[in-house]
């Protein structure tokens, strides 16, 4: 016997049934909707990459105070790395009789590496891929306008006048933050000697930059290490490459939990299917044991089945999810400041492991009783194989999952609490689910029958009495209608934190570098315009040089002796009072008369810094401030959102403890209308202080989470698909069984309308119970779901009155659909369903 070709002939004879196409339906939804994700999340993980040389101006960029020799250039060159020098200074910048502090960004010829500058030459913005050439210079339009100047004029730069070619739209290597605030002026390295301005003892920042294959950058690790310790600050883009922010952050977990919802939903339908296919099989099993066929073959035969089904499922689910990532693209990617690359073959391997997965996983303990069958059962129809205990089933299915959710998460902590939990709220569904039946059957006993038994007391007692049946159906329902609801309820949840991040009032400037003596003119001029504001923080710029008075890189863990607070001076503060959106986490928010009290000053620190570092509370910071330093113990740490466009800080001082510190003020406000008759007057009155637009940033934001929105809706659907294939597979297993209780009660008298009603009742009191068991599995498993993805856990009381009633209506409906067939057929017919093959 031919095994491969005869499976494909019996394959074709069952594209025919139900549960083929139940079965077929599930794994193309499941391969569909992880290929779609994992197409869309890995071209966007290969995208941020890529943006993020852009932001960094390379791969990696080497920073240091003093001029790189030319043995590490050629030392990089030779490991294949493109290189582009870089000097960035601050100095006083004149035209005229107006003079202005500006940060200056000197560039070689290879300027820049990745992306391009837009800058306006006097026709226009246009991209370049090359920066300003000797003689010329390129400015910021805030630097050309407290200056009065414009392309063509002439400033001066140190002891060199230079003529003014373009100006600055937007730089592909400009930082973010603050500290890229200072007016911009670019001009050619070629230059920088003749400004006079690089003498002993200035303050200047060498960079070299370098781009090239990530081999070329993992085969420097070694001479990298010993760079840093050398006292190079080195930014890696595997390491310092920015990220989404946590809404998009968020957006991408809720899309990875969806498609795991998918798949597990697929992989009940398949389990639900299968069972169906099984006992269709059993006859034909029994007939080619009678014609010499042994167990061996039979396996074969029925696995090569299932093989070319998960194949052609896999290959049209891959297509639909190809197609689904183009909507998902459409939806997210015009908002996104990245061209994304093609998508790869890793996402559509992962779908069709994932099918094959999913067919091993819930199909295969019940695919093992056709091998078991007996001849004799062509002689003696009563006679099956043992079916597969349940346990194993669920057992080897529930690794299966977890394998999966290891592979897309890539976090086995997680995988295991979810798998484990998952497995522990089972049991719990399992008692719960018998308990709930056997409730039933007695409740309906006890009623008072009188003289006629009502169609849905008939519905209810088959219902109890075919326990094992009922309870299988019951658990899949449930389990199907919480993954359902977990999915609807983090999405509203997402869109709830995410329209209470971004109020009608948000604000929509800041101003920097406001000096103490400008503080109240400046207070006075944005409250007579603004309509809501942060009010005006102090800030202090200080460097952490110990804690616990050992050096920070030795005191904090090995993996964060690079991070970037411990790299660059921190804007410290103080406050009487715990600024707005801060939360303490941990101790107490210093009093009043704490800050003159003697020894370390207390502090509050922010808590994701201070789990980075290590810290805890009672551990005490030493910060350099200038020539002088301040120590504080830790007495308080508090949680922020940093998303909330108000100015946050790090570290806060109690009042008092700073005053002896040069300092700045930082506000923000919200200016409504375009705020030109302020910005002018501020500009005009107070020339020092930095004020940064935001708008287009916050617009931007909007505009990311109205498409995440819309995206995430479009993953809902697939996960609806998925539910709706569960009890789909699961109504169409249990058909013969019902059609033939259906007809056995025609012989007895009933009529299409009682029918009608008992099997509305059946399925509707099936539904009632499965959403009541979903609501609670929903609920349990939102505790751990919302801490994974940093929302507040929360009681959701109406989903316990909407999912039982929803679950009646849904599962009534559909049964009541699919059953319509069997009603109309004539006993005879119904009653040969039970055996049909």
């Amino acid at each position: 016997m031919n095994v491969i070709a005869f499976s494909l002939k019996g394959l074709r004879r069952d594209l025919r049934a139900s549960d083929v196409r139940a079965l077929f339906v599930a794994l193309a939804l499941a391969v569909a909707a992880t290929t779609m994700i994992g197409f869309f999340l890995d071209r966007l993980d290969r995208g941020l990459t890529r943006q993020a040389g852009q932001l960094l101006g390379g791969d990696l960029v080497l920073e240091q105070g003093r001029a790189f020799d030319d043995g590490l250039r050629q030392e990089l060159r030779q490991a294949g790395l493109e290189l582009s020098d870089q000097v960035d200074l601050v100095s006083m910048v004149s035209q005229g009789d107006a003079f202005q502090p500006a940060g200056l960004k000197v560039v070689d010829d290879h300027y820049p590496l990745y992306g391009e500058v837009r800058v306006d030459r006097g026709s226009g913005v246009e991209g370049v891929d090359h920066g300003p050439s000797p003689g010329g210079a390129w400015i910021a339009p805030r630097l050309a306008h407290l200056l009065a100047a414009g392309v063509g004029d002439r400033i001066q730069v140190g002891a060199l006048s230079l003529t003014i070619t373009g100006l600055i739209d937007r730089e592909p290597d400009q930082q973010a933050g603050f500290a890229g605030l200072t007016p911009r002026i670019m001009l050619n390295i070629q230059d920088l000697e003749a400004t006079e301005l690089v003498r002993p003892g200035s303050r200047i920042e060498y960079e070299l930059l370098a781009a090239g294959p990530p081999a070329a950058v993992d085969g420097l690790e070694q001479r990298l290490d010993a760079l840093r310790d050398a006292g190079v600050e080195i930014r890696d883009v595997r390491v310092d490459r920015p990220s989404l922010g946590r809404s998009l952050e968020r957006a991408q977990k809720y899309l990875s939990l969806a498609g795991l919802a998918a798949v597990l939903l697929a992989g009940v339908a398949v389990a639900m299917a299968t069972r169906r296919y099984v006992d269709r099989h059993l006859d034909t099993a029994a007939l080619l044991r009678c014609f010499g066929a042994s167990q061996r073959q039979l396996g074969q035969l029925f696995a090569w089945q299932l093989a070319w089904l998960g194949l052609v499922a896999a290959v049209v689910g891959a297509l639909l999810g190809l197609a689904g990532q183009s909507v998902l693209l459409a939806l997210l990617t015009r908002f996104l400041p990245l061209e994304l690359p093609p998508p790869g073959g890793m996402p559509w391997l992962m779908g069709v492991l994932t099918a094959l997965a999913v067919l091993v996983g819930f199909a295969g303990p019940t695919l093992l009783r056709l091998k078991r069958v007996s001849a004799l059962k062509v002689l003696r129809r009563e006679l099956d194989p043992i079916p597969a205990a349940g346990w194993m089933v669920v057992a080897f299915a529930s690794l299966v999952f977890g394998a999966l959710l290891w592979l897309y998460s890539g976090d086995p902590v997680l995988a295991l609490g979810i798998l484990l939990g998952g497995l522990v709220a089972l049991v719990v569904l399992w008692g719960v689910g018998q308990t709930m039946l056997h409730l039933l059957l007695v409740v309906l006993a006890r009623l008072p029958q009188g003289g006629k038994v009502r169609a849905w007391q008939l519905g209810g007692r088959q219902l109890a009495r075919r326990r094992t049946a009922s309870l299988g159906q019951l658990l899949a329902f449930s389990v199907t209608f919480a993954a359902m609801a977990i999915i609807a309820l983090v999405r509203g949840d997402l869109l709830t934190t995410w329209q209470a991040q971004l109020p009608a009032n948000t604000p929509n400037y800041f101003a920097i570098n406001i000096q103490p003596q400008e503080r109240d003119g400046v207070e006075s001029l944005i409250d007579s315009a603004a309509d809501a504001t942060s009010g005006l923080y102090p800030m202090v710029r200080g460097r952490l040089t110990a804690i616990d008075g050992e050096s920070p890189q030795q005191r904090v863990p090995e993996e964060h002796q690079t991070d970037g607070a411990l790299r660059r001076d921190l804007n410290l503060t103080w406050r009487i009072d715990l600024p707005e959106g801060n939360r303490i986490t941990e101790g107490q928010w210093f009093e009043a008369e704490t800050a003159s009290g003697d020894g370390a000053v207390p502090i509050s620190v922010e808590e994701e810094l201070a789990g980075r570092l290590g810290l805890s509370l009672g551990d005490e910071m030493t910060f350099t401030i200038g020539s002088d330093s301040i120590t504080g113990r830790i007495t308080s740490l508090r949680h922020l959102d940093w998303e909330s466009f108000q100015p946050n800080f790090f570290i806060i001082f109690p009042p008092g403890a700073l005053d002896g510190f040069g300092h700045s003020y930082i506000t923000s406000f919200h200016l409504p209308g375009d705020g030109n008759e302020l910005l002018g007057e501020m500009v005009q009155r107070y020339p020092g202080v930095s004020v940064l637009n935001v708008e287009a940033l916050l617009e931007q934001v909007r505009g990311i989470l109205g498409q995440v929105t819309q995206a995430i809706e479009f993953v809902l659907g697939f996960v609806l698909l998925a539910g709706i294939s569960v009890l789909y597979a699961a109504l169409t297993a249990s058909r013969p069984a019902r059609a033939h209780e259906g007809a056995l009660l025609r012989v007895f008298g009933a009529g299409n309308r009682t029918l009608s009603r008992m099997q509305w009742s059946e399925f509707a009191l099936l539904g009632f119970a499965s959403g009541l068991l979903g609501a609670a599995l929903a609920e349990m498993a939102a505790l751990g779901i919302y801490g994974w993805l940093g929302l507040v856990p929360r009681m959701h009381w109406l989903m316990w009155g909407i999912m039982p009633i929803l679950g009646a209506g849904v599962v009534g409906g559909i049964g009541f659909l699919l059953s319509r067939g069997t009603r109309r057929q004539a006993p005879m017919a119904s009653l040969r369903l039970l055996g049909e093959t």
